[in-house]
């Protein structure tokens, strides 16, 4: 299984942004323990990371070619853009959100989630062990 894994915007900034909510490994680390992770489980996961809203819905269009799976974690996109939304809604496979912080016990603007109705399963709050989590579930599809 291909699993396409999206990171958003401002999560090329792990390891110095709020190690509180994100934890202090840096996105090369977070890369390398979801592609070990997944190939314990006999998945094949493709990372990328953007903070460009357009060039993300371009790695969603791509996904429907090139992928069976995908894992997003949009970032401060998730609560407000419905270009991704649309794009994952033309997605016909299982999509995952994941957040490292609990975002719904933060601030008020961050509980709202525009992807989470698209997504067959949210992971939040578990730092890097949500990706381990989401990868685990789609094995088991």
């Amino acid at each position: 299984m291909r699993v396409h894994v999206l990171n958003g915007v401002n999560l090329d900034m792990l390891g110095r942004r709020d190690p509180e909510y994100y934890g202090s490994l840096t996105l090369p680390e977070l890369v390398g323990k979801i592609e070990e992770w997944a190939q314990e489980l006999g998945l094949r996961a493709i990372c990328w990371q953007t903070n460009f809203e357009g060039q993300y819905v371009e790695w969603l269009h791509e996904a429907l070619e090139r992928a069976d799976a995908v894992i997003v974690n949009p970032g401060a996109w998730t609560h407000y853009s419905y270009a991704i939304r649309d794009a994952l809604e033309l997605l016909k496979m299982p999509i995952v959100e994941v957040h490292l912080s609990d975002v719904d016990a933060r601030e008020e603007w961050r509980r709202i989630s525009v992807v989470r109705d698209v997504a067959v399963k949210t992971v939040m709050g578990k730092g890097p062990e949500g990706y381990r989590e989401a990868l685990e579930f789609l094995a088991k599809q």
